[in-house]
This record gives structure tokens, sequence and C-alpha cells, in this order.
């Protein structure tokens, strides 16, 4: 190593043109700014596949699906009474 390479004259002159460049030349502003940006941009592509694949929602009185009713529980019916009613023998008439 030659002296001007350690020497603190050289450094200064460095960090002199360094400091004289523009902010979007310097690589640490990219890194701080790639964060945030990736993140925003995530966020919007997110929304818009929300917004555009939402699904139909659907009614009581439809066929099928998740409001179909079986033996007199239906799908709005409470957990614990829904558990009781299968545990329940069926009781004959």
């Amino acid at each position: 190593m030659s002296a001007s390479e350690v020497s603190p004259v050289a450094s200064a002159a460095a960090q002199a043109q360094d400091a004289q460049k523009p902010w979007w030349r310097h690589p640490m502003v990219w890194l701080v700014i790639s964060g945030p940006l990736s993140v925003v941009i995530a966020s919007v592509i997110s929304a818009v596949v929300a917004v555009r694949g939402a699904d139909p929602v659907l009614l009581r009185d439809e066929s099928g699906g998740a409001s179909e009713v079986h033996d007199g529980v239906d799908s709005m019916t409470p957990a614990l009474a829904a558990r009781n009613h299968a545990a329940t023998p069926k009781q004959e008439p």
C-alpha cells in the first residue's frame, strides 16, 4: 500500500467529491427507499387482487353451499347446540 491510499487528506478529498454528488447518486439512498417502496407496491397489488377477485355474497335462499340446511341444523346454529344435537341419539317417535 502506498502512503496516498491511507492518507487522511486523500479520504477527505474523496468525501468532498462524494458530497458534491446529487442525492440519487448515493447507493444508500436507494437501499433506504427500496424497503418501504416495495411494501407500498405489494399492498396496492393486494388491494387490486382483492377488489377484482371478490367472491359473490351468498344469500340464505340460494340452494347449496354453506347455507344448506342438514337435518334441521343449519350453518347458523351455535356450535354448542350443534355439538349437543350431533351427540344425542336419534329418538324414534
